[in-house]
């Protein structure tokens, strides 16, 4: 790897972590010696790139700083058109216009030597056959889930049984051909997940709910990781179980 490479490798890495990364950790991504990361740190705060850290504690990249936009590798070329592929056959129409749009100004703007990986991709995903429309305003959606507001919902489940909800939306999963709406829900006191082809109606209301969008979010990921680490233990006591 180039010594600029590496250098502009280095602050991705730390660009994508929010915790203090040791020098062994950047040495063993960058397949590279401990001295040659230390001489980079120190080469890379010579040129006032805001590194916080020691050895031995770790380093991290003070908020603010960025790089030049679109100094792009080929790999990430090809990960971000593939992603865009994805949520332009997947998305709802307002994210499927802005990823055709992506796609569009990553090739009007990297050089002309990586255009070839944005209009001529080495990979690509199958279309969504059978998707199922949104009963659902999904740009609405996403603005209350943003700024933290409620929605009340009439929704149906799989048995079509209706009922009423106040939601407090979290986030929003996107399968091959359905949505789900994640959210806090003031009828069960829980996290439920909803179709969006199942909602008979929607109204966005003004009021926000008490809970910061982002901590929402984070406890809503501890509760999700609690119930696989449950669901985990009883599948490996059920595979320890003596056989009769």
């Amino acid at each position: 790897m180039r010594r600029a490479d590496r250098l502009f490798q280095i602050i991705q890495i730390f660009r994508r972590s929010r915790r203090p990364i040791t020098a062994d950790a950047l040495a063993l991504e960058l397949e590279t010696s401990k001295r040659t990361v230390y001489r980079d740190i120190a080469d890379l705060m010579a040129q006032r790139v805001p590194i916080r850290g020691e050895a031995g504690i770790g380093y991290v990249l003070d908020g603010g700083y960025d790089l030049p936009p679109l100094m792009l590798t080929p790999d990430e070329i090809e990960a971000a058109v593939l992603g865009a592929q994805w949520v332009a056959s997947r998305g709802d129409p307002a994210l499927a216009r802005a990823a055709k749009d992506l796609i569009a100004k990553i090739g009007a703007a990297v050089p002309e030597r990586l255009r070839p990986y944005v209009l001529e991709p080495a990979s690509g995903t199958p279309p969504a056959w059978n998707a199922v429309p949104d009963a659902i305003d999904m740009a609405r959606v996403r603005a209350h889930i943003h700024a933290g507001r409620k929605i009340r919902l009439s929704y149906r489940d799989e048995t079509g049984q209706a009922t009423e909800r106040v939601i407090w939306p979290v986030t929003i999963g996107y399968r091959d051909t359905t949505r789900m709406l994640v959210a806090w829900c003031e009828l069960r006191a829980d996290f439920r997940s909803f179709r969006t082809d199942r909602v008979a109606d929607a109204e966005f209301l003004e009021d926000r709910y008490p809970e910061r969008p982002a901590v929402l979010r984070a406890k809503w990921r501890r509760t999700t990781e609690a119930l696989r680490q449950q669901w985990m233990a009883k599948r490996g006591a059920a595979g320890a179980a003596p056989s009769r």
